[in-house]
């Protein structure tokens, strides 16, 4: 009970201020004291205020849950504060407790405690004078150090072992957690709600009668939930996406509840786990008793509504979103250090861009030199030290992304609440990885960028076409769709649109669903680095034999040709060939989330996992080599459930780029950011797919990209005002009402007095080359915009301008046009900048990146060169170190692959280049000819002199 009102207290004074801060006053703890111990700091003058409130909670508190600290400051006059404080507290008649003021664990953390000072008050340590201890005595001591040093207040010691004592009759393991009991009618216990419920879902979901084996895994998921009391946590799900469906708010499960047939029936996900034998155990354990794990996504632009609603139906003392707790990564320590050192800001700035997230922890010698620093200087190596001391550090406590906990009672009383930096959010100061060692369940609420785009495609298709779509009615199985896949023409398309998984998808060739779970999953560490990818690949194509050891193992691998590429698979092969139980097999599936982070856990299942099997016999190679792919896992592999969960978004957004390439390219857009590519990428990907693509203007487009009827059949894409960079939303709306009510504008003097849009407003769009339908180019609508003047002066309110005879305003260039078209709006539908430089390139012995495609003009081995902008840089953590560069030129793409020590040598150019020459050699597939890259052997950087053209990069995300 006492501490549930601290919680309370806590949250009290946090929910009055900003995120991060705690106000509270005297008489708050006054009304929250029951049962708490509190110790007082006195000040360095104990003033009457200081004697007044000690005396009032003396009063509340009693004298004997109130001590005054005792700490020795090893100041010139520490003896002597020890007296003072001891004559305090014989005055106030309360006794003395030794601490010992400790703010690190070692007196050699003192340097890296006085940054982290300086860090929190935004100071360097040149200024930060007395914020910094003047020694390093504020650490931990061992015992016989502190009766040392309290000798002559012994009572101190005693005090202190006693709150210690009496503190520790009080654990977190005392805490009892409720779930909200909303979601059941009066009346109805909530097993029998979720069963009735479940019962008819299911109807609904097989209108010509569920089948006997689903009944059976209904019942069997029902008994368990039953008996693990978890009825409530699948009817708050229901209830939340009920909710969103009939908002019209595009959503779908995935994760754990794939797994469920419940799940299924209820509606929270649309993968059917008896369709693909999806293991319910990796969802619920009665070993494992520890609550499920649903996450939803919902369109992510309208993910908030969800959120608000959570709060609304529980309250804000009963709903909070979890807590994450972000730590410092190399980057952020050199900045944040190099600035409490004093380095100037220049300097802290390139020193952190130069770095990602693959470079050696700290600073890199060579990598400085390059730089124009010296690696001996003093600053730079106390800057190292520090920055390798600081790594792993919490910098701040964040949110989670969508992690909500609810309770039937206060969730104050378990938990202090906080505000959130967002308004309208409130979160706990615990993380997921707190909550699970308490049994508190969560409700996983995310945002997904694709369910927005798709949600967009569907309601312009029906805007359009009059043809309403949802993803349960999308035509399943579309031979055209996979021929598409196959092709690798996948750009925007959930999942499949990274160059690793474009480089897959014509070796694996997807024709079914099931295809593209297994295309979703084995680009993943997890496969990659336990040797399944080729194996696959192989007996895919008939290469390599399939062999199965047993029945069992046939009925566990048969589906991914004997070779294990999900999480469940590993499970499953546990229980079936190594004589697991589900719960063993799911405390391996832990084991293997945690190999990166503590390589011991998966170890111990060796012996058990080798040993069971060749128990039951089988040959040692196989036991060992199942072990080896099971411990690969570790690295990152994915659920079958999560699997096929996403495989559901890669069919449905492949259908939509399919059929509906003017609508998929319209959604994608509206719904940036996402994904991989730029709307300059998509507008290119949907020209080449023969959408018409019209520029933005000023008396056609909306805020949002459109289609517009043509002469044929297919639509046109219109260009949206939300390309326009620094146009306000708000600014775009009220030109389109005006347009709307006036009809199309024919003069920028009309307009403006029409619409009350700022003139800024205007600017922008006139930089953008949006007043083509009145006739004036980008000079000369910028000529007239620039006589227009927002604020009204009374002498001068009748002197409007009036439309002026057009100006003789010299030409621009056709490059200057394209480059301003790129700075305003990120793309150009007039030229590509790369036409412009092909003279330059002809002469550096360029080819077209189109050319790479041709096997007769650039066969296996040729040495070629290429260039364009950078479009994307990875580095996949299963390369050994390589990065992935896509150039795009006038007629197509590069794709190059620059090995460490080129990436190093040209670190300028490969990291920072805009447009980049690359010469190499072609790598080409010797079965797929499609997949085709450029193994570099040196990198230019020739955008400097195109110093203004900065296209988005997607760079190591």
């Amino acid at each position: 009970a006492a501490y549930g009102r601290l919680c309370q207290l806590l949250t009290r004074g946090k929910l009055r201020t900003t995120k991060g801060q705690c106000h509270l006053t005297l008489n708050d703890l006054l009304d929250s004291h029951d049962g708490m111990l509190a110790v007082i700091v006195p000040p360095k003058e104990a003033g009457d205020v200081f004697i007044d409130v000690a005396l009032q909670l003396k009063r509340a508190l009693t004298p004997d849950n109130l001590s005054i600290a005792l700490s020795h400051g090893f100041g010139p006059d520490g003896r002597g504060r020890l007296r003072h404080v001891a004559q305090l507290a014989e005055q106030l008649g309360l006794p003395l407790a030794a601490t010992n003021d400790v703010h690190y664990h070692k007196p050699n953390r003192k340097p890296l405690h006085d940054v982290l000072a300086c860090i929190r008050e935004g100071v360097t340590l040149d200024e930060a004078g007395f914020l910094l201890s003047p020694n390093a005595e504020q650490h931990l001591k061992p015992a016989d150090e502190m009766h040392r040093l309290f000798d002559a207040y012994p009572g101190a010691i005693a005090r202190s072992l006693n709150i210690i004592e009496r503190a520790s009759a009080f654990s977190l393991d005392q805490l009892r957690y409720e779930y909200p009991h909303e979601t059941c009618p009066p009346g109805v216990t909530p097993m029998q709600q979720l069963t009735t419920l479940t019962h008819r879902c299911a109807a609904e979901r097989y209108p010509s009668g569920v089948p006997a084996s689903v009944e059976a895994q209904l019942a069997h998921e029902l008994a368990l939930i039953d008996e693990l009391n978890y009825p409530h946590y699948f009817l708050t799900v229901h209830d939340i996406v009920r909710f969103a469906r009939q908002r019209g708010i595009l959503c779908q499960g995935r994760g754990g509840a794939a797994n469920s047939s419940v799940c299924y029936c209820l509606g929270i996900t649309e993968v059917n786990p008896a369709r693909y034998k999806l293991l319910f155990e990796r969802f619920i354990s009665r070993e494992r008793d520890e609550p499920p794990d649903i996450d939803v996504d919902f369109e992510h632009e309208r993910r908030e509504e969800v959120i608000q609603y959570i709060y609304g139906k529980y309250g804000r003392h009963r709903a909070a979103l979890t807590a994450e707790v972000i730590t410092y990564r190399s980057r952020s320590a050199i900045r944040e250090v190099g600035k409490a050192l004093g380095l100037s800001l220049d300097c802290v700035d390139r020193l952190a861009k130069n770095h990602e997230w693959f470079d050696a922890q700290g600073l890199n010698a060579r990598s400085l030199r390059q730089l124009g620093f010296d690696p001996e200087a003093p600053m730079l190596t106390r800057l190292q030290y520090l920055v390798m001391q600081i790594l792993g550090f919490p910098r701040h406590l964040s949110q989670h992304v969508g992690g909500f906990v609810l309770t039937e009672r206060a969730l104050s009383e378990t938990v202090p609440i906080e505000n959130a930096a967002m308004p309208d959010r409130t979160v706990i100061e615990w993380d997921k990885d707190d909550i699970d060692a308490l049994g508190m369940l969560k409700v996983d609420v995310l945002g997904l960028g694709m369910l927005t785009c798709l949600s967009k495609g569907f309601g312009l298709i029906q805007k359009h076409h009059g043809t309403r779509f949802r993803m349960s009615t999308v035509p399943p199985e579309d031979p055209i769709v996979y021929d598409m896949i196959c092709k690798a023409d996948t750009v925007g398309v959930f999942q499949i649109e990274s160059r690793a998984q474009m480089s897959m998808l014509p070796r694996l060739r997807p024709r079914e669903f099931y295809d593209l779970v297994i295309e979703v999953a084995i680009v993943r560490p997890g496969p990659i680095h336990g040797g399944m990818v080729h194996p696959y690949l192989r007996r895919r194509t008939g290469e390599e034999e399939v062999e199965y050891p047993s029945e069992a193992v046939r009925d566990v691998l048969e589906r991914t040709l004997g070779v294990p590429l999900f999480q469940e698979q590993a499970m499953a092969l546990t229980i079936k060939a190594a004589g697991f139980t589900p719960g063993e097999a799911d405390q391996l599936r832990r084991a293997m989330a945690a190999w990166k982070r503590k390589g011991h856990l998966i170890k111990k299942f060796e012996e058990k996992i080798v040993s069971g099997m060749l128990a039951n016999g089988y040959t040692p190679e196989f036991s060992q080599r199942c072990f080896e792919q099971i411990k690969g896992f570790g690295e990152y592999g994915f659920p079958e459930s999560h699997a096929a969960s996403f495989a559901l978004l890669v069919y449905v957004s492949a259908w939509l780029k399919c059929h509906h390439p003017a609508a998929f390219a319209a959604a994608l857009i509206n719904s940036q950011p996402m994904g991989f590519y730029a709307p300059a990428q998509i507008v290119r990907d949907a020209q080449e797919h023969g959408v018409a693509v019209r520029p933005v203007d000023i008396n056609h487009s909306r805020y949002d990209c459109t289609l517009e009827r043509t002469d044929s059949k297919s639509p046109a894409l219109r260009l949206g005002m939300r390309l326009v960079r620094g146009l306000h939303v708000d600014d775009a709306e009220q030109i389109v009402d005006a347009v709307q009510s006036h009809g199309p504008f024919d003069s920028i003097d009309v307009l403006w007095q029409a619409c009350p849009a700022p003139v800024p407003a205007l600017r922008r769009l006139a930089s953008a080359d949006a007043f083509g339908s009145m006739g004036l180019d980008r000079q000369h609508a910028l000529w007239q915009v620039r006589r227009l003047r927002d604020e009204s002066l009374p002498l001068f309110e009748q002197a409007r301008p009036t439309t002026e005879v057009r100006a003789a305003l010299p030409t621009v260039s056709d490059p200057y046009k394209v480059l301003h078209d790129y700075t305003t709006t990120g793309l150009s539908l007039k030229a590509h900048p790369l036409s412009f430089l092909r003279a330059r390139l002809d002469a550096a012995g360029a080819i077209h990146n189109a050319d790479l495609s041709d096997e007769a003009k650039c066969p296996h081995g040729r040495p070629v060169s290429v260039a364009g902008l950078v479009l994307v840089r990875q580095r996949p953590g299963t390369a050994s170190g390589i990065v992935f560069i896509t150039l795009e030129d006038e007629t197509g793409v590069a794709n190059l692959i620059v090995r460490p020590k080129i990436f190093d040598q040209y670190r300028q150019a490969a990291r920072h280049g805009r447009i980049v020459l690359a010469k190499g050699t072609v790598e080409r597939d010797s079965t797929v000819g499609r997949v085709v890259h450029v193994l570099v052997r040196s990198l230019r950087d020739i955008g400097q002199t195109d110093s203004e053209l900065r296209p988005r990069q997607r760079n190591f995300h």
